[in-house]
């Protein structure tokens, strides 16, 4: 069993390979662009995963860079799978770049940490429950809302895969369980839902709630955070930080060490599975 092929993982698989390479070697750009007649900004484009590369280009480039043959063909591999297009890229119009390099590496993970300050994690709510967030925004048409339900819905198979299993942690405010999303009917619906997902998926799904008589945690006034793990020892921990008006994928190593040292301290600071239970239970009751 493994993770399920993703064509974004293996474009930036590719790139950081290829990346590393170069630089264990000390090999200059320019003397890339000199050797195979690249420009500086082809080049550039290669390690930052916005071309796709030719086979006769990525022979030109494994030569010069001495792979061995079983790296070689492990290279040509990646460089086919990211030629594939994921179910994402068929909704343009609606996510830009960066959303959709979300979901390809979504895809492809082993696992995510994910902590939301006010919502419940989006692979875990119900359709009606997106709805609800989804209809106040005046800009967006009822055919975008009902896609945006459909993606998100289609993200969530990833939690109930036999075939390639996936380990998601949600550490969420107990403000979560409290503000009543679509009304409480449509609340009490989105509890009974997580309830039953962490009852059903016990090994594979850890849903913390930081209550409200929590004293400090690093990540209060935070918005969305989620760290996002690989299978392949080549390719290290990603984070994805999101707010009202920015989003975006972070791979800076620092960035990322700190993120996961206050995503950590959290986690310590939340109540237990069976306490986090207990008081979700609590809550749908109290909408009843």
């Amino acid at each position: 069993m493994s993770t399920p092929p993703s064509p974004v993982v293996a474009s930036w698989e590719l790139a950081l390979r290829l990346k590393r390479r170069r630089e264990q070697l000390g090999i200059e750009v320019r003397t890339i662009t000199e050797t195979l007649g690249f420009t500086r900004n082809y080049w550039s484009a290669i390690e930052n995963e916005r071309k796709i590369l030719s086979t006769e280009t990525l022979a030109r480039i494994v030569e010069l860079f001495e792979f061995d043959n079983e790296e070689k063909e492990e290279l040509f591999a990646l460089r086919t799978a990211a030629k594939e297009r994921g179910w994402w890229t068929r909704y343009p119009a609606l996510f830009d770049d960066e959303i959709q390099r979300l979901f390809g590496l979504e895809q492809g993970a082993r696992s995510m940490r994910s902590y939301e300050n006010l919502l419940i994690p989006g692979l875990l709510q119900t359709a009606e429950y997106i709805e609800a967030i989804m209809m106040p925004d005046v800009t967006m048409r009822p055919v975008e809302v009902d896609q945006r339900v459909e993606v998100r819905l289609r993200r969530q198979e990833r939690l109930t895969d036999e075939r390639n299993p996936f380990t998601f942690t949600a550490v969420i405010s107990e403000a979560a369980l409290r503000q009543q999303i679509g009304g409480p009917r449509v609340l009490r619906a989105q509890l009974g839902h997580l309830a039953g997902m962490i009852e059903q998926h016990p090994d594979t799904l850890d849903v913390r709630v930081i209550p409200f008589t929590a004293t400090a945690c690093g990540l209060f006034g935070g918005a969305t955070v989620v760290l996002i793990d690989f299978d392949n020892p080549q390719l290290p921990t990603v984070a994805w930080q999101e707010t009202v008006t920015a989003w975006g994928v972070i791979d800076d190593p620092n960035q990322v060490r700190d993120l996961t040292t206050t995503y950590e301290d959290a986690y310590r600071r939340a109540l237990s599975k069976k306490e986090t239970l207990r008081m979700i239970h609590h809550h749908s009751k109290e909408l009843g």
